[in-house]
């Protein structure tokens, strides 16, 4: 997605608007990778030089929490406690991502260049998400 796309999304005078939009973007982003892992576990394992077992299992934890983070989003007010649990999640994704790439996986090189990229959204939308809500603290977000 470009900074133009982005920008475009943010795009309100609503920063409860802008909240829910970037929670909904990382749910359905989160949830399109679910989708790949569960059903393309076997060749994108191979690609990634990671074992497809590895692949379901992450594919069934993203698509129950690209759902959990889509009922936030799908919420009015999405309260900052859930919201902030999602941005906190994110980042402890992050991390055990670049650790786990550091310490104990053995990717190819598309597999390598994959974790720090998804690494790098997840935190993206950890920091859009927390902007949009110290933005709105202010309008009972």
């Amino acid at each position: 997605m470009s900074t133009h796309q982005l920008a475009a999304l943010a795009r309100t005078a609503e920063p409860r608007l802008m909240l829910r939009r970037f929670l909904a973007l990382d749910a359905a982003v989160t949830g399109a990778n679910a989708l790949a892992y569960l059903a393309l576990s076997g060749p994108l394992g191979r690609w990634f030089g990671a074992d497809s077992g590895l692949l379901v299992a992450l594919g069934a934890f993203f698509a129950v929490y690209a759902g959990c983070v889509g009922l936030l989003a799908a919420r009015l007010r999405p309260p900052a406690l859930a919201v902030r649990a999602v941005v906190e999640a994110n980042l402890a994704w992050t991390a055990l991502s670049l650790v786990a790439l550091a310490l104990w996986l053995t990717p190819t090189t598309a597999g390598a260049v994959w974790t720090v990229l998804q690494a790098v959204v997840v935190a993206g939308f950890a920091l859009l998400q927390y902007a949009a809500l110290r933005q709105g603290q202010g309008s009972s977000v």
